[in-house]
């Protein structure tokens, strides 16, 4: 195994763009949360924890607060709804579920998306003031967000 310059390139080129952390405290200023169209999908674990934080039943969560949206071919996934002016149905000057809110929420902006690159991450910043800025996340922690989405599938269900 070689340690010259060639590895040492080889090794940081593996790297992602975050191996030194990333900045991120959440402002709650919402731009996550308003005024754009978008989707927050949703676990059988979302749903149980929205259920408990909202002390409903969980088909009653799903009916009231959800939608299916298209997926891959032939599916749909699970989403919340969002009102006409495209804000999260669950936002009244600030999230009225944040503690219990999903998964998806939790772990912005640490979605593969917007870690696929620095110049995914500085695209995001553009519209969030929390990024960039604050708690410095390490690679890790950043790693681990991602795992423990990977490890909450998706509600899918075949159309």
């Amino acid at each position: 195994m070689s340690s010259g310059p060639a590895s040492w390139y080889a090794e940081k080129s593996k790297r992602p763009f975050y191996h030194q952390g990333l900045r991120f405290s959440c402002t709650r200023c919402s731009a996550c949360c308003r005024y754009e169209s978008g989707f927050v999908f949703l676990s059988k674990k979302d749903v149980d924890i929205l259920a408990e934080t909202l002390q409903m039943a969980y088909n009653e969560v799903i009916e009231t607060y959800c939608q299916w949206v298209p997926g891959g071919i032939g599916e749909e996934r699970l989403s919340l709804k969002e009102t006409a002016v495209y804000d999260c149905i669950f936002w009244r000057q600030g999230c009225s579920v944040y503690e219990g809110r999903p998964l998806q929420c939790k772990t912005f902006p640490f979605w593969p998306s917007l870690l696929a690159s620095r110049d995914a991450w500085n695209h995001g910043a553009a519209s969030c003031p929390g990024m960039r800025s604050g708690v410095l996340h390490t690679k890790d922690e950043i790693e681990q967000w991602i795992s423990r989405r990977r490890g909450e599938p998706l509600i899918v269900r075949t159309v």
